[in-house]
């Protein structure tokens, strides 16, 4: 079976950048900004986007691209005989697990878009917009068909093929959703009270500093949103021929989705201001304080329903390139056509994400990791322990397993001045960091 490739460049890069744009961007970043003081958080993050972010990204790239395979195959070739492709089936146990819960935070997503389109939630329900959320998520079956409309939308994508459906979808997603978010961006900026949002996202609050967990976060928070570790970047990656250079590319990915990231702080930050709403108000942001503000303010429920669409194409731009890892590595080592690798994934991560959604109510007392629910639980494993040990394989495999020369040609590095930096980087600084980022999220720093 010959594999596929991009049609262009252009494909790919905007195909990258739609998995790394996601919840990560719009929903995570805004609430882990806000807990962290905006400013000064901002600029740790955009520092560990171009230390360690681009840099990773640009390993992980260049493995899958120099293999042509997918996670697994990609070690198992370039180290035959060697227990590197272990790793590999990290990177597939992490897409499962991460676009289990993901499935079902996007299904709310898209019941939200529905209702504002429909005017359902133009008006604050009875009980307030936390109360609605709160029964709406510990319904047993309305979730679930949120959920398996959003992965059915994955699938159908995934199937279709890499030139005609990813790179295709990626074409149209990713405009629409940059025009988006800059309408709302501009929009945001003429509530009154905004110039206070933006001077908390852009004035450093420098006492700040002086909470190590700060820096950790911002370096989590970067290593995550570029969905490094998990092999997206490596199966896109080993779509690529070698006509395709990397480091424009890989640099352009990552400027790109921090980018988004900042455009959606412009987005919360200077509504939450303009309507009195605390910035550290965490994961809730998203689903209860936002529409709050919107029922609040003049076109509020037209704001609504752009901002939701938004939300639901970054998360399918998202949950393709995780669908993706799988089916890749099936379609290899079982020899299965991506029709019938995407169908059976599909179907078995429906299940997972339907305990997932249970265990917002029927299961809310079922606990796996500690006092975590289960998507929770799914989250620490994928998140935490997964991610960072998936990236910091590919860092020690190019770092310390080719050499340099091996590692250099791979990138497209070769007698540039850039090239020693990077391999430094890669073969020291990164491994540390991500050490760092490891060991805080299992508690020891």
């Amino acid at each position: 079976m010959q594999r596929e490739n991009w049609a262009s460049r252009l494909g790919f890069m905007l195909a990258a950048m739609g998995s790394a744009v996601g919840l990560g961007n719009i929903w995570r970043f805004s609430y882990v900004a806000g807990e962290n003081g905006g400013g000064a958080f901002l600029l740790l993050y955009i520092l560990s986007v171009l230390v360690i972010g681009i840099p990773l990204l640009l390993v992980e790239v260049s493995i899958g691209r120099k293999a042509q395979q997918d996670i697994v195959g990609s070690y198992q070739k370039l180290a035959p005989k060697k227990p590197w492709y272990m790793f590999g089936y990290l990177g597939v146990i992490s897409a499962f697990l991460i676009l289990s819960f993901y499935s079902v935070v996007a299904g709310w997503a898209i019941y939200y878009w529905w209702g504002y389109l429909t005017g359902a939630l133009f008006n604050r329900p009875e009980g307030g917009y936390g109360a609605a959320f709160s029964t709406f998520t510990s319904q047993d079956y309305s979730p679930l068909l949120w959920h398996a409309l959003f992965l059915g939308i994955t699938m159908i994508i995934v199937l279709v093929g890499v030139k005609k459906g990813i790179e295709m979808a990626n074409k149209v997603l990713m405009p629409i959703l940059a025009i988006m978010m800059v309408a709302l961006a501009v929009y945001s900026l003429t509530l009154p009270g905004a110039a206070e949002g933006m001077r908390f996202l852009f004035q450093p609050d420098w006492s700040v500093l002086e909470n190590p967990s700060v820096y950790i976060a911002a370096l989590g928070q970067a290593f995550f949103s570029l969905s490094l570790g998990v092999g997206t970047m490596m199966t896109y990656g080993s779509y690529l021929t070698k006509q395709h250079k990397l480091p424009s590319a890989t640099a352009g990915i990552g400027i790109m989705d921090t980018l988004f990231a900042v455009i959606s702080g412009i987005v919360i930050f200077p509504a939450v201001f303009a309507f009195g709403i605390e910035p550290s108000s965490g994961p809730p942001l998203v689903f209860i304080t936002l529409p709050e503000i919107f029922h609040q303010m003049a076109f509020g429920g037209v704001i609504g329903f752009v901002f939701f669409t938004a939300l639901s194409l970054a998360s399918i731009s998202s949950s393709i390139s995780l669908l993706e890892v799988p089916v890749a590595y099936l379609m290899r080592a079982a020899k299965m056509k991506r029709r019938s690798a995407s169908l059976l994934v599909g179907v078995v991560i429906f299940f997972s994400g339907a305990a997932v959604s249970l265990g917002m109510g029927r299961w809310s007392d079922v606990t796996i990791i500690g006092n975590n629910n289960i998507m929770d639980s799914m989250d620490f494993l994928a998140s935490n322990l997964f991610l960072p040990i998936g990236g910091l394989t590919m860092a020690l495999f190019v770092g310390w397993y080719f050499t340099k020369q091996q590692a250099l040609d791979a990138s497209d590095l070769t007698n540039t001045a850039i090239g020693p930096i990077w391999y430094t980087v890669i073969k020291y600084i990164a491994p540390l960091l991500i050490l760092l980022i490891f060991l805080n999220a299992i508690g020891i720093v």
